[in-house]
């Protein structure tokens, strides 16, 4: 079985053939950098970090983009704001969605474009868009004629009308129909630009992409991905401007887009006031736990996220990694688990709740096999894993996360390990019973084996 990808564009799973085998091409939209990231943006990272592993299970060379948009008016606001110079902000920002995505086992993308540093490629652009008829200049702006393009709207799905209807468009006199959209606009004099044909500006917001696309992974691509709420009008945007800029040249022949995360049942919204921002969950979680939630549904689908969940996902890794204790040594890069079924499910449409599944039966099988068998059983489970971005952690340090108890340390509880051992020997079984239960109310489990004392922190 070969890879099936979910197409936006065609509203069909299809079977995913690479222009060029030997360079698989990927360009997913990353955050605009004004404040912290909230868990709806860390969901397509976690999603294209995974198909991102398996196309490289796959193919030789993948090259995955995740771009940076360091200019934005957003960012231009809250740098005036704060009194705080546009290019500080941005950069501070930028590095703070680093660490975030780390902490969730993102691997980093092959190409990180900042917007900034193409502007050179948005003015090229805008200026081939001129000369083919499919953009105008209008008092400092330059704007996208969508009556131009034939097809324009195929991807959401919507006509000219129904976007107008349906979308928050500028009235502005000097455009020629209402739904154009600005490639290039003027920048006051307080405000960041540069020197253009038209103008001392800055670019528009779809522009930045088609831009870094171009220069990065070709006029055409293989995959292009992002959240829902990306299809129109950024992605539609970029399609408008890639394919008439290269002659209908077919911009991506696949779009993926993952679905909404909701809170506690409820859409994440500014008015609600239910954002939750990574930082902040990963002040209470492990990454790896957040990680695990967004891939225990699938990424088409809406997502619940609360406490429960959350919760939840942590006793099951704890399940995971108790497993994983063994002594068995596998060497998980030599094991083929091309025939596995969660393999074959990560090949069906990164089918990852049903890969969750088989983590388990996998610990399950390696748990009640003999030494030989568990090795093996081993190596596909954290085979598995490794695709998923999950259980990359040893098992004795994953135990020892904090969870939200006592600070104490993990030399305080080795100390009170071995006190208890020795009130053993000494046959005080009562002293080691109290032992226990002190650290039990500090929030540490002790799992006693053949093996000697295990603890973690419950």
């Amino acid at each position: 079985m070969g890879l099936t990808l979910y197409n936006t564009m065609t509203r069909s799973k299809q079977l995913f053939q690479p222009i060029d085998s030997q360079r698989v091409t990927m360009y997913v939209c990353g955050p605009t950098v004004y404040n912290r990231v909230h868990i709806g943006n860390a969901r397509p990272a976690v999603v294209f970090d995974t198909l991102y592993r398996v196309l490289t299970s796959l193919y030789p060379n993948v090259q995955y983009a995740r771009n940076i948009t360091d200019i934005d008016d957003k960012i231009m606001k809250t740098a005036a704001q704060l009194g705080e110079d546009i290019s500080a902000l941005s950069t501070r920002y930028a590095e703070a969605y680093f660490d975030d995505m780390q902490a969730l086992n993102n691997l980093p993308p092959t190409i990180v474009p900042y917007a900034t540093q193409h502007i050179p490629e948005m003015i090229d652009m805008v200026s081939r868009l001129i000369e083919k008829g499919h953009a105008y200049a209008a008092e400092g702006n330059v704007l996208f004629a969508v009556q131009s393009m034939q097809d324009y709207g195929k991807l959401s799905g919507r006509s000219l009308d129904d976007m107008l209807a349906g979308a928050r468009v500028e009235v502005a006199s000097y455009k020629k129909y209402a739904g154009d959209f600005v490639l290039w606009k003027p920048s006051a004099d307080d405000e960041p630009g540069w020197d253009s044909p038209w103008g001392r500006g800055r670019p528009g917001w779809h522009l930045e992409c088609s831009a870094m696309i171009e220069k990065h992974l070709g006029e055409s691509i293989d995959i292009h991905g992002g959240g829902q709420d990306l299809i129109f009008p950024h992605h539609e945007n970029e399609i408008a401007q890639s394919c008439c800029a290269h002659d209908g040249k077919p911009f991506a022949n696949i779009w993926m887009h993952n679905g909404f995360i909701n809170i506690e049942g409820e859409k994440m919204s500014k008015s609600l006031g239910n954002f939750r921002m990574v930082n902040d969950l990963l002040e209470q979680y492990p990454g790896e736990v957040l990680r695990y939630v967004i891939l225990s549904a699938h990424y088409r689908s809406e997502q619940n996220f609360g406490k429960d969940l959350l919760d939840s996902a942590w006793r099951s890794l704890d399940t995971l990694y108790g497993f994983l204790r063994t002594q068995v040594e596998v060497d998980a890069e030599t094991v083929d688990i091309s025939n596995s079924d969660a393999y074959q499910a990560l090949l069906d449409d990164l089918n990852t709740p049903v890969v969750i599944s088989e983590l388990h039966k996998l610990a399950r099988e390696m748990n009640s096999a003999d030494t030989d068998a568990r090795a093996i059983a081993k190596g596909r489970l954290l085979a598995v894993a490794g695709l998923m971005g999950l259980l990359q952690q040893d098992p004795e340090q994953w135990f020892t996360l904090s969870r939200g108890g006592s600070d104490i340390s993990a030399e305080q509880i080795e100390t009170l390990i071995a006190k208890r051992n020795q009130a053993k020997a000494d046959k005080d079984y009562a002293g080691a019973d109290a032992v226990r239960e002190e650290l039990k109310a500090m929030g540490v489990v002790l799992e006693d084996s053949r093996e000697g004392t295990k603890w973690r922190r419950g």
